[in-house]
């Protein structure tokens, strides 16, 4: 799952042309859409980048390794990146507001 998360992030800060601040906001739009299962929301959100047919087939593959996984494999990879954005090294990296930003779009 690392692994997954690893080329998730390039695809979304390489690949789509956005800038980091955006691709972070994005990053998790898809993810969640990602790990909920839903193709129809993953293709809703995916649509504002316009990709390409293999683009968004290869999103559609990652979804299917999730559901396949199962809840618990969702919620353990959850932890993962919980455990990265909220890690010392990363508050260390982002100034305070940017971290207020990240909470608030968690609580809400």
């Amino acid at each position: 799952m690392k692994g997954t998360l690893l080329l998730l992030s390039l695809l979304v800060t390489g690949e789509l042309g956005l800038r980091t601040r955006e691709a972070g906001f994005s990053f998790y739009d898809i993810y969640g859409a990602l790990v909920l299962g839903n193709k129809q929301l993953l293709n809703s959100i995916l649509s504002k980048f316009d990709p390409t047919d293999k683009e968004r087939e290869a999103f559609e593959k990652i979804q299917e390794c999730y559901n396949e996984g199962g809840w618990k494999s969702k919620l353990l990879d959850l932890a993962v990146v919980e455990s990265i954005v909220f890690s010392e090294e990363c508050r260390q990296h982002f100034a305070e507001d940017k971290l207020k930003i990240i909470n608030l779009y968690f609580l809400t």
